[in-house]
């Protein structure tokens, strides 16, 4: 009988760590924070397009230009929390943020 060749399963968490580092590390940090601006853009883009808004249009609420929308969309830029409110505010969309310290949690919504 041929023996059996027999694969090793890891986990999400476990691929996480071997390809971007261990929860805590700066790289882990790094690729945890681009994951969760990407889901934001994502957000922005399919609730601008829900409203029926172009790029610009939007832009124009909040007062920035087109290719600002565009990058925030597409998380190439740096963006700030003022930003990302007006954008929400503009499209009328509720928003909540859960911050957790060592034993505390703290919920934010508007």
């Amino acid at each position: 009988m041929a023996a059996k060749n027999k694969m090793k399963v890891n986990t999400m968490d476990e691929l996480k760590d071997d390809f971007n580092g261990k929860k805590g590390s700066a790289k882990r940090e790094k690729y945890e924070q681009d994951l969760h601006m990407e889901f934001l853009g994502e957000m922005i883009r399919q609730v601008r397009l829900e409203r029926n808004l172009t790029q610009d249009q939007l832009g124009k609420l909040i007062g920035v230009q087109k290719a600002q929308i565009s990058k925030l969309e597409n998380n190439t830029t740096n963006v700030t929390m003022d930003t990302i409110l007006r954008v929400f505010n503009a499209l009328k969309a509720k928003i909540s943020f859960n911050i957790e310290l060592k034993n505390q949690r703290i919920r934010i919504a508007s």
